[in-house]
């Protein structure tokens, strides 16, 4: 598929704005690894190409075990996942499936059961993020191959 629009020269302040609240992010109470982990799997459920491979080389560069890229489309009956990792795991397909599951309060408490306050808002916001930007490259069909470009 073509690139429809690149939406990083036609709009840069959104864009810097974006990147700004990446930038924030980096420095929240959630740790690298489990932040790659929900991008990549919130990435996965919305058809990004573009941020499936982003995240998957960012993981793979930090050495995160190979079994855990493999089994994430189906982590909920694979065993290489912390609970914690579990419970934003869930989190962030019930955010990023909003419409279809309201956020059940079950899902909540899971995720209160390993997540602070400040880290379960930390969290949504990343969650928030990586389907803004799933919607921008899928929406204007962002090449994957112009990924290593922006890193």
């Amino acid at each position: 598929m073509a690139e429809r629009i690149d939406y990083f020269e036609v709009a840069k302040e959104p864009l810097k704005a974006m990147t700004k609240v990446e930038q924030v992010l980096h420095e929240s109470s959630i740790e690298f690894e489990l932040r790659e982990l929900v991008k990549l799997r919130a990435s996965q459920i919305n058809g990004c190409a573009f941020c499936v491979g982003m995240h998957t080389d960012l993981l793979r560069k930090k050495s995160v075990p190979q079994e855990k890229l493999d089994f994430l489309p189906v982590w909920a009956e694979a065993n290489c996942y912390s609970p914690r990792e579990r419970a934003a795991l869930a989190w962030a397909e019930s955010v990023t499936l909003l419409a279809e599951t309201k956020v059940p309060d079950e899902v909540y408490e899971l995720t209160l059961d390993h997540f602070s306050e400040q880290e379960l808002v930390d969290l949504t916001w990343c969650i928030a993020t990586i389907n803004t930007w799933n919607r921008m490259s899928v929406a204007f069909r962002r090449e994957p191959e112009s990924v290593l470009e922006t890193l």
